[in-house]
């Protein structure tokens, strides 16, 4: 009987040590918003607008004043996100259409798969835009694959591309959601298809009109038109005004579920991203239109979120990462009453530029780390950029991947405020390509276009030399390329070294 018992006790020893330690790893919630702004947050010195609960959290951790996504837009922002790679490296990284096939190769190492390869159950919630399946036709009758689970999610629910485009369904894993087989789905991004109506022909059907030019005049979907034509899947289409709670509460039945085991949470929301249609609670709620209301509803959602895991007890031991994926844009293709209502608003807060541009309002993003107990509050200076999260994860499980060439790189104590400087440099790209190197900027010359007229975005795009002094001249309005030609041939000679790796 003593020796059962002895065997007894020391089996649950094994089983209580065994599961102390994997609750010992820290659970991980990176929460990307899609168009927000440097400026649209009150801790990032927004007056017109208000996020308490944002606040709360940047009041809990580290806010970051120096922290980037590697491109001005969604699709290739992402992907380094995942891959830990400059989406600049590889063709077919812009942004997608909603039919795309996928784009991340399902043989690379991915910031999930890191995750996975620690023990971690992952899941992807929101937004995806990364592509799906092997080729732009596919049967979306059918589970559509390769997608998030072949590049290292367990758990997916996601809208394929982007809200303004279709197909506006969901997928679970890889099936759409509610969708009728007898009423199939058939996606076009060429010519028309069925005889559902389109904005250009019926712009009466309209709830939220389309700003002209813009292509979101196709077929529509709960009053709103998009980019792109679909027929079929009736009762598989979101309402607008759903989308925040839905993707909401898969997010917290993910942590639910897995509360008793260290999780991965990427939560990519959909606000502020055009069409911008609040639910009813958050309608005019924040005196900015439609844009101001949907950043309250952000707001509202990270707030949910927060008080889940501190219900659940897991808020101590999970650590939050809010950014977002590239900078804000007023009017993108709608008319809500974002330029009109914008009341002296600031988006992309000091900066010049934002959506698509090279200037820093392109790529400045707010970013926020918390982790209660191990990170003490403050504000960090420190270069810090969402690729650097495969290389950094990979360092806090002290994951050996020197044998996968990438462009991360461990800033890890950077993010948990132990040091100061965060990476040497950093490459930006909108178009064209900038390197940032102790607050020196350089923008590489082209002839692309200077300013984008449909969206009034200044790219900062030029056929000479641009260097700006980010420590003094943070609007980048000073071109100080002609006065420190050495420093322009330095920040030019990385920008080749970095050109010539071969990945």
């Amino acid at each position: 009987m003593n020796c059962k018992r002895l065997l007894l006790l020391s089996f649950l020893t094994i089983i209580f040590f065994t599961n102390s330690s994997a609750q010992q790893k820290p659970n991980v919630i990176i929460i990307n918003a899609d168009d927000l702004g440097y400026g649209d947050l009150s801790c990032y010195g927004a007056t017109k607008i208000h996020t308490p609960n944002i606040d709360k959290l940047a009041a809990s951790g580290i806010r970051f004043t120096n922290a980037h996504s590697s491109a001005a837009t969604c699709t290739p922002s992402r992907y380094s996100l995942l891959t830990g790679k400059y989406a600049w490296r590889k063709n077919g990284t812009g942004i997608l259409p909603g039919d795309a096939a996928l784009i991340i190769p399902t043989d690379t190492l991915t910031l999930p798969k890191v995750f996975k390869q620690a023990g971690y159950a992952t899941a992807i919630v929101g937004k995806w835009h990364l592509g799906l399946g092997n080729t732009v036709e596919k049967n979306w009758n059918e589970p559509v694959a390769p997608g998030p689970r072949e590049v290292g999610f367990d758990y997916s629910f996601i809208f394929p591309a982007t809200a303004d485009r279709v197909p506006t369904v969901f997928l679970e894993n890889q099936t759409i959601v509610g969708l009728d087989k007898t009423d199939p789905i058939n996606v076009d991004y060429k010519q028309k298809v069925g005889n559902d109506p389109t904005g250009k022909e019926n712009p009466e059907l309209l709830k939220l009109k389309s700003s002209p030019n813009h292509g979101h005049d196709q077929t529509i979907v709960n009053g709103i038109g998009r980019i792109g034509y679909m027929t079929g899947g009736k009762t598989a289409r979101w309402t607008d005004e759903e989308l925040s709670f839905t993707f909401l509460s898969k997010a917290k039945t993910f942590i639910n579920k897995n509360k008793q085991q260290p999780f991965f949470l990427y939560y990519a929301l959909n606000q502020p991203h055009v069409p911008r249609m609040p639910a009813t609670m958050f309608k005019d709620t924040s005196g900015l239109g439609y844009r101001g209301d949907v950043i309250v509803e952000l707001d509202w959602c990270v707030g949910e979120i927060m008080k889940e895991l501190t219900y659940l007890g897991l808020n101590k031991n999970t650590i939050i990462i809010f950014t977002s994926d590239n900078g804000p844009v007023l009017d993108d293709g709608y008319q809500d009453e974002a330029v009109t209502r914008s009341n002296g608003h600031k988006p992309a807060g000091p900066f010049r530029g934002g959506k698509y541009s090279i200037f820093e309002g392109g790529t400045r993003m707010p970013f926020i780390v918390s982790w209660p107990g191990n990170i003490r509050p403050g504000t960090s200076d420190a270069l810090v950029c969402q690729v650097d999260f495969l290389a950094s994860f990979a360092g806090l499980f002290k994951e050996d991947i020197t044998a996968f060439k990438s462009d991360s790189k461990d800033v890890l104590n950077a993010l948990l405020g132990k040091d100061k400087k965060g990476r040497n440099y950093l490459i930006e790209q909108a178009g064209a390509l900038a390197v940032i190197k102790d607050n020196w900027k350089y923008i590489a010359p082209n002839n692309l276009r200077p300013y984008a007229e449909l969206t009034a975005t200044e790219l900062g795009n030029a056929p000479v030399p641009q260097l700006y002094d980010l420590s003094n001249d943070i609007g980048e309005t000073n071109n100080a390329a002609n006065q420190y030609p050495e420093k322009v041939k330095e920040l030019e000679g990385l920008l080749q070294q970095e050109r010539s790796k071969q990945f």
